[in-house]
């Protein structure tokens, strides 16, 4: 099953909220981002779920939407009905433990990323070293390839999962055309892909980051 396809399966407004859940504070270009819906149908429910205190709103250049306590809960309990209604918890599960066994390599990744070792002394990368920046780029590419698989084992059993692929490789594509901030530092990075897909993964299976 494609992304557009689960636009079928899935209502838009469980997708704003959930994806509000996993981003955290956020612009609705951010959310249409995390969603793949236009801005005004995302930026529509956002209205809508303030409406019901799902959501607030804080205006100024670095306001932005977030949930509620209300909103939290509400999603928790969608969730978990998506969960259950898919009998998809032991294929999501088991995902998550491949979630796990990736994570360190990635995190020793974007570490390398922008920390370098000069003459026996670590200092920042600051990528003026294209060969060093094309080895950890040919790593990451190699490490996709596997993420890619996990992201395609958890579309299988739960279709809004299938952005993650699109935006990891989407991500991966452009720091490889020379837009390194989306390696690790652009809101739309790998890296920060990635770990909206663990809050995602902690938040459908009901664990506690802590």
């Amino acid at each position: 099953m494609t992304w557009a396809d689960s636009r079928n399966s899935a209502d838009a407004d469980l997708q704003v909220l959930h994806s509000l859940r996993c981003v955290g504070h956020a612009s609705v270009a951010r959310v249409a981002a995390a969603t793949g819906l236009p801005e005004p149908v995302v930026e529509s429910e956002l209205i809508a779920h303030a409406a019901g205190g799902n959501v607030t709103h804080t205006p100024g250049e670095f306001g932005g939407w977030g949930l509620t306590d209300a909103g939290r809960a509400l999603d928790a309990e969608r969730i978990t009905d998506e969960l259950k209604n898919a009998a998809a918890r032991t294929a999501v599960t088991d995902a998550y433990h491949r979630f796990l066994a990736l994570n360190p390599e990635l995190l020793d990744l974007c570490a390398a990323w922008q920390m370098r070792s000069v003459h026996g002394v670590m200092t920042t990368n600051d990528h003026t070293d294209p060969g060093y920046d094309a080895r950890i780029l040919e790593r990451l590419t190699d490490f996709d390839h596997r993420a890619q698989v996990v992201c395609a084992q958890l579309s299988a059993a739960i279709a809004r999962f299938g952005r993650y692929g699109l935006r990891l490789a989407d991500a991966l594509i452009r720091a490889r055309s020379g837009a390194l901030e989306y390696v690790a530092t652009s809101t739309s990075s790998y890296h920060t892909v990635w770990f909206q897909l663990h809050e995602d993964l902690l938040a459908t299976l009901g664990i506690p980051r802590f």
